[in-house]
């Protein structure tokens, strides 16, 4: 464990707050953390893992609880957002069963934004819902982390089958990211970028003065990002837990960017890449519509650009695909197009209603790249 100081945040949501820690070496204390927020030892706790996070971590972890006296058995998935089906699910909770759990257990989730959704899920509805811990080891999941959305895919639609599940608390290990490749640091930085964009201009700018800082994983750096955006993640759900109004802003870049990796088969394009992308067709979209009341787009394609993220649509995609698949986003409320749109650099507003031909036309503009 570094020198460096772990950081603690609060998401505030009465009886049912939270702590989000942050710091190298956390997950060796795994068990301790445990006990402290009162985990039961009676029940089996289950760590859900992927394959290729489960050689990296999952020794730690369960060695870790079993010190501090509980019973912890494991699940491992195969990697990637395909792992995020029915039938996976199903498997997770055929562990569940021969594991022994009951409504007292607890299922840890350790991994990236995957894991998370799909063990998640398996809390929520395992006996109506058990105790869940998140444990991210990647980037992106400081944001899919914190929130207690929860889900798993239909082939139609990303997320569409899913509840709001709020852990008990997250652990964030930073030492986990140095195991990470290039790409999926990349992809994690687009989530930064996006709450600096949504609620932080002073964040959004020291992302991009420090972008190579953050793509080398300087420690101070990419702890700071982490702490502040988990920090812009965690108001706003504490004003909106449940997506009434104000937590949709968390979804800058999401309309066009799930219907990208839906259309993509959750394998081309990372979750990351296609925000992206969506980033850029929001922030293009505002200045079609007159919303942004500064120039968005160029700053915001230069911001995502400097991290080492698309800011293009591949030619190859197929326009069609993508707005059908918009359709069956679940921001597509009675018959309407529904849009996060930045009014400046660190202030965005959800707008309703936008025509399907301007969309088309923002999606076609990001095949051409246009960087005016």
């Amino acid at each position: 464990m570094s020198g460096n100081p772990s950081r603690e945040l609060v998401v505030e949501l009465g009886e049912r707050s939270y702590p989000i820690y942050i710091g190298e070496g956390l997950l060796a204390g795994f068990g301790r953390t445990a006990e402290k927020h009162g985990l039961p030892k009676k029940s089996p706790i289950l760590v859900v893992t992927d394959e290729k996070i489960a050689p990296l971590y999952l020794e730690r972890v369960v060695a870790s609880l079993r010190e501090a006296g509980y019973e912890a058995a494991s699940h491992v998935i195969e990697s990637g957002e395909q792992a995020k089906r029915l039938e996976v699910l199903g498997d997770v909770v055929t562990t569940a069963l021969e594991t022994g759990l009951d409504r007292d257990s607890t299922i840890v989730a350790l991994g990236g934004g995957v894991v998370g959704d799909l063990a998640g899920f398996a809390a929520a509805s395992y006996m109506r819902g058990v105790r869940f811990v998140q444990a991210p080891t990647t980037i992106l999941a400081h944001d899919s982390s914190v929130g207690g959305k929860v889900a798993v895919n239909h082939p139609l639609a990303k997320n569409i089958i899913g509840a709001f599940h709020q852990p008990e608390f997250v652990l964030y290990d930073t030492e986990t990211l140095r195991s990470l490749p290039a790409r999926e640091v990349r992809s994690g930085l687009a989530e930064v970028a996006k709450h600096g964009l949504i609620k932080d201009r002073a964040f959004a700018l020291w992302c991009d003065e420090n972008a190579e800082k953050l793509l080398a994983l300087d420690p101070e750096a990419l702890a700071y990002a982490l702490y502040v955006g988990c920090g812009v993640k965690a108001r706003v759900v504490s004003q909106d837990e449940r997506e009434g109004g104000l937590r949709a802003i968390l979804n800058l870049g999401h309309t066009i960017g799930h219907a990208l990796e839906a259309v993509a088969g959750y394998g081309e394009l990372t979750h990351g890449e296609a925000i992206s992308i969506g980033m850029c067709g929001s922030a293009r979209l505002a200045e079609k519509l007159g919303v942004a009341k500064e120039p968005v787009y160029g700053p915001t394609r230069k911001l995502l650009a400097k991290l080492g993220l698309p800011v293009a649509l591949p030619a190859h995609f197929d326009t069609d695909a993508i707005m059908e698949a918009m359709m069956h986003d679940k921001k597509f409320r009675g018959g309407q197009m529904v849009f996060v749109l930045p009014q400046e650099i660190g202030a965005v507003d959800i707008a309703k209603g936008i025509a399907s031909t301007l969309v088309r036309d923002v999606v076609e503009s990001l095949k051409q790249g246009e960087s005016e």
